[in-house]
């Protein structure tokens, strides 16, 4: 498990394009984290590392958001889903099992049809440090990611 702290939104945009320059085809990473801590705001940086130009926006109100880059970008946002199922209306196999990055914010509300080994990264405000002070771990899970996270650890140190 990786913890990081940042102090700006640059920052948060940074450690978010540290782990999208390790991500590869079917990676699915699991945001988690209170409203305004950041999720989408990493979640740029990842988009960054795929190299993805423009603004980068929460998918709130149409579940996902999909952009073209290196590798494609599918963006979910599950706040406002009532039931786990409704994201197999949007085809959300097709985009686990598909050719590009599947980030999803709000992820522990459809922990029931995640996959078994995914990247879990978990965002909260540090207000003893300041307005912009964010925690940021991360978790890898599952054989996919062993290489990589010993990967990542080196880079990120």
């Amino acid at each position: 498990m990786k913890r990081i702290e940042t102090y700006s939104v640059d920052q948060t945009i940074e450690a978010g394009r540290l782990l999208g320059s390790i991500l590869q085809k079917g990676d699915v990473i699991c945001l988690e984290g209170a409203l305004g801590t950041g999720k989408t705001a990493f979640t740029s940086g990842i988009a960054k590392a795929l190299g993805i130009d423009g603004y980068i926006k929460s998918p709130t109100f149409t579940i996902v958001n999909e952009y073209k880059g290196k590798l494609p970008l599918y963006h979910f946002d599950v706040y406002r889903i009532s039931d786990s199922s409704e994201m197999f209306e949007v085809g959300f196999e097709e985009y686990l099992y598909g050719n590009g990055v599947v980030v999803i914010e709000w992820a522990n509300m459809i922990k029931d049809i995640l996959p078994e080994e995914y990247i879990r990264v978990d965002i909260c405000k540090d207000r003893e440090k300041g307005q912009d002070a964010r925690i940021i771990t991360i978790e890898f899970s599952g054989k996919r990611y062993e290489d990589r996270e010993r990967y990542y650890e080196s880079i990120s140190s």
